[in-house]
């Protein structure tokens, strides 16, 4: 026979002003097996938890129902009193008379009564309870950080400066990501650069960082603690070990008119290339699909002109593989292919331009040396028009949500124009400003209030080309729809933030979510906002969603301290509630038939198959197994189970059964 305690909260007026508290405590004493009842204002409070405290140890209790809050409140507060009287916390249940009663009901006998109905199944559950003993994983002290933009250089450095060691993995040729790219950053109008390079460069020369450019994650597997990673280091045919960075090989190379990425399609690059001059590692990567001796088989210019003799055009992709403890993801975004717009000429126009191109012509690094020239002749445009949400909040360009950054990035264009182009004129059409940040909204007052800047409220219906001018055709929406026509030299679209190239297969290969705009889903909007659905992997950035600067470095951080706080411990210890397949003994007598259903449908990738053998190692039988590591207790599998041969620790069939007899049989 059990002794179980009932402890009521009040929960102040929460539960009290609906519920007649003291009438529940002694209906619940009424129960069978219930040894002890009491009701409380603050149960959760030093001296409701003292009153459990004793009531565990005077009267011997083997199991306690506390109805008080959601079991997400205060459920870890009442299992450590629990914990503390000696009592095994998992023998401890919380009746949620608060959320499911007090505050959707009216006062009254059948409000008290369905808390009392409520206390009697969670009675029935405990019963069944059994003491389990959380688990504890080993964790292996070393992080792997994918993408290494600004929020990949944060987290590597914060989890770096803690004393662990870190892995940090990107695709391009250098660190730096989108806000190398920048001319000036908002809302100061500080040099991008000048804020970034010197932690580009603390990167590669921390002790704890290892630096892989060029290269992808290939494959992970394993659970939290216990991550193994497979990482392809692409061949940039250059031995960096014998690499100076001279750059004389650039200079040599006769393949000059290729595209470059850095400067958003606008400047050329040779085959032999450094992405820009302040680039971390600081070494060339040779472009094989425009490399004329890997097309052709004939040059050698960049091998006979090395002085260290670093070419090596015999290299070849490498797998490495890293065993870690956890995966901060930071793959950044990418912006909207501005060829989802005819209606604005892009590509058929030169001089429709995007933000991020506008941001190289400003850029004192950039294909003008920071003189803001129009590309179709060079020639400087006196008269210019930004289109904001260009595709941002667009259901019609299956883009439903706002960009976040293109306001902000839009009043800092016009700004910059107006101070490099004296006397010319700027025009931007905006659909409203959602300028929400620290100084966000006194910086765009300052360039509507900046001379030759003017705002029109309004969408952008057509842009087109008439005797050598780009006519921009729109409506003033303040003015009553006024139609607008505005002949223009340039036109520079704010085009939306989108998921990165990818993405959804990244996603795949780490076993996370992803939302339908393929951005990395959070564990929880609002309480895990940085973690994932899977243990030991978390997010920083705009990978997850469109964010300006320092929400990215602040959300960086923020994981940086999440892995810290795991590498802080021996051993990881986890809540037992995972699912558990049926193991009598001995083995062969499980009830396990090895269909493997479950196998097929843990999201979580968390069931293995072991295999059963004699004392001569023949196999007798295959069942599944479950790995406690990466279980997260949802009860897929055992939805799945055809032979009801899996359980959730914790919850059962029996106790899940127990609780709705209760209830029937009242």
């Amino acid at each position: 026979m059990s002794k179980i305690g009932v402890f009521i909260c009040h929960c102040g007026e929460n539960i009290s002003a609906t519920v007649d508290c003291q009438r529940v405590a002694e209906e619940a004493l009424k129960i069978e097996e219930v040894e002890y009842a009491i009701d409380y204002k603050y149960m959760c409070s030093d001296p409701g938890q003292t009153l459990i405290k004793q009531a565990i140890k005077e009267k011997g209790l083997d199991g306690v129902v506390v109805a008080a809050c959601s079991p997400r409140m205060h459920e870890p507060t009442f299992r450590r009193a629990c914990s503390e009287a000696g009592l095994n916390p998992y023998l401890c249940e919380i009746a949620n008379i608060r959320e499911h009663c007090s505050w959707v009901h009216e006062k009254g006998d059948a409000t008290t009564q369905k808390a009392v109905d409520i206390v009697k199944s969670l009675v029935a559950k405990v019963k069944y309870n059994k003491p389990l003993t959380p688990i504890e994983v080993p964790v292996t002290k070393k992080a792997l950080v994918i993408g290494g933009g600004i929020a990949g250089i944060q987290a590597s450095l914060d989890i770096a400066n803690c004393g662990h060691k870190v892995i940090l993995v990107e695709k391009e040729p250098s660190i730096g990501g989108h806000m190398s790219q920048l001319s000036e950053t908002f809302p100061t109008l500080d040099c991008s650069q000048c804020i970034l390079t010197p932690r580009m460069v603390e990167v590669a020369q921390h002790p704890n960082i290892t630096l892989y450019t060029y290269a992808e994650v290939e494959h992970l597997e394993g659970f939290i603690g216990n991550f193994k990673a497979s990482i392809r280091l692409k061949a940039k045919s250059i031995d960096e070990k014998l690499c100076t960075g001279c750059g004389l090989c650039t200079t040599k190379c006769p393949n000059k008119k290729i595209s470059s990425e850095f400067n958003a399609g606008l400047g050329l690059r040779t085959a032999i290339y450094v992405p820009f001059p302040q680039a971390v590692p600081n070494k060339p990567v040779i472009d094989k699909e425009h490399c004329t001796y890997y097309q052709k088989g004939k040059c050698r210019l960049c091998e006979k002109t090395c002085p260290t003799g670093a070419i090596s055009f015999d290299q070849e992709d490498r797998i490495i593989t890293e065993e870690i403890g956890a995966v901060v993801v930071t793959t950044g975004f990418d912006v909207l292919k501005p060829n989802y717009f005819p209606e604005y000429g892009f590509g058929k126009y030169k001089d429709v331009i995007t933000g991020l191109q506008f941001e190289r012509l400003a850029s004192a690094s950039g294909p003008t040396l920071g003189e803001i020239r129009r590309p179709s002749d060079g020639a400087i445009p006196k008269k210019i028009v930004f289109i904001a949400c260009a595709g941002s909040r667009d259901p019609a360009k299956g883009i439903h949500y706002c960009s976040k950054i293109c306001c902000m990035y839009t009043a800092k264009h016009a700004m910059l124009y107006q101070h490099k182009v004296h006397g010319g004129e700027s025009y931007v059409f905006y659909m409203d400003i959602r300028a929400a940040g620290k100084n966000y909204d006194e910086f765009v007052r300052r360039a509507i209030e900046e001379d030759g800047v003017n705002y029109i409220r309004g969408r952008v219906a057509r842009v087109y080309e008439k005797e050598g001018k780009l006519i921009v055709k729109g409506v003033d929406t303040l003015l009553g729809a006024t139609p607008v026509e505005i002949e223009a030299d340039m036109v520079v679209l704010a085009t939306a933030s989108v998921a990165n190239k990818g993405a959804e297969e990244l996603a795949q290969k780490l076993h996370i979510s992803y939302d339908p705009y393929k951005f990395f889903a959070e564990a929880h909007p609002k309480l895990k906002p940085v973690e994932t659905n899977t243990a030991g992997i978390y997010l920083a950035g705009a990978c997850q969603a469109p964010k300006d600067i320092p929400e990215t470095v602040g959300m960086a951080s923020g994981a940086a301290v999440k892995v810290a706080a795991l590498f802080s411990q021996k051993d990881l210890v986890r809540e037992p509630l995972v699912a558990v397949v049926n193991r009598t003994t001995p083995p062969l007598f499980s009830t396990c038939v090895g269909c493997f259903m479950c196998q097929t449908a843990c999201p979580y990738h968390a069931i293995e198959a072991e295999e059963i053998k004699d004392r001569n190692g023949n196999v007798l039988k295959t069942v599944a197994k479950v790995n406690p590591g990466l279980c997260q207790g949802c009860g897929t599998c055992v939805a799945f189970c055809r032979s009801k041969s899996i359980d959730i620790q914790g919850y059962s069939n029996e106790q899940v059964y127990a609780e709705v007899a209760a209830l029937l049989n009242d």
